[in-house]
């Protein structure tokens, strides 16, 4: 079950007990996000599941045609497949919430510059991003639990540093540590914040002009990784017996098997490779 967190009523309230459970009480508690967990639910482990299954059975049963062995590695690779799937899905919530607090730090930057202090830009900037994004989004959770923290009388630097661990981005981590720095000490939060902004923005226009580049790179790794299976099949189905010893020969098996060894090794490598982190 995730940490829950009851927003504090206009008056002010108790911090929240150890453990970060809910305050008892008529506001409705917000769930603590988890970012370590995939957002996957069932139907996406079936989803993921069937498609490892299919794809581990196709490549098998072309490097051996032993439906058995075929069935068998095909039911491994979906299990393998419902971890990859979800470990991608824990990517991709880190990427849209990265965006999204690039989109928090905009908004609050802008009232900053207009005098408000940081409870009121924070404000603000929840009804901006409402207009944008759904209730239920990650950013939206997060500015209730950071406002409600706040009314609890919690400091910023301290909300930000958790928000920072919870979801494990380094943008996030480093706005922790400055504004932490300069908490109660700088009148140029508006600055700080809008400086971190900018070099948020240009991080990711660099990280796009990479995956632009790498684009056409990718396409060519898919297709060289998957235009022996394809010709090793169709040799395999229509070359009259041309592939029968690797079928059925003791050498044709370890030749197959040396074969489906370096075809992994090489998907294992092009994989990531073609991933690049700034």
């Amino acid at each position: 079950m995730p940490d829950t967190y009851a927003p504090a009523p206009a008056y002010g309230g108790q911090p929240p007990s150890a453990g970060g459970q809910a305050r008892q009480g008529s506001e409705k508690a917000i769930a603590i996000p988890d970012y370590t967990v995939s957002p996957s639910g069932l139907v996406d482990h079936v989803l993921s599941y069937v498609m490892g299954l299919a794809i581990g059975f196709g490549v098998t049963f072309i490097f051996y045609k032993l439906l058995i062995l075929s069935v068998v590695a095909g039911a491994v690779f979906g299990v393998i497949f419902i971890f990859t799937r979800s470990q991608g899905a824990i990517t991709k919530r880190k990427t849209k919430l990265r965006l999204q607090f690039f989109d928090l730090l905009e908004a609050m930057s802008v009232a900053m510059r207009a005098g408000n202090p940081p409870l009121k830009a924070l404000e603000s900037a929840r009804e901006d991003l409402s207009l944008i994004y759904t209730e239920d989004s990650d950013i939206i959770i997060e500015l209730e639990i950071i406002i409600a923290r706040f009314n609890n009388a919690v400091p910023l630097s301290e909300v930000f540093a958790d928000f920072a661990a919870r979801s494990g981005l380094e943008d996030i981590n480093s706005f922790a540590s400055i504004y932490a720095t300069i908490e109660g000490k700088s009148s140029r939060a508006d600055e700080i914040v809008r400086e971190t902004q900018q070099i948020i923005a240009d991080k990711m226009e660099i990280e796009m002009e990479i995956d632009t580049l790498m684009t056409a790179a990718k396409s060519e790794v898919n297709i060289m990784l998957f235009m022996p299976l394809v010709v090793l099949g169709l040799v395999g189905y229509a070359g009259a017996g041309f592939m029968d010893a690797i079928y059925t020969t003791s050498a044709g098996r370890a030749v197959a098997t040396g074969g489906l060894i370096v075809f992994i090794i090489s998907f294992i490598m092009a994989r990531k490779f073609s991933n690049v982190k700034l």
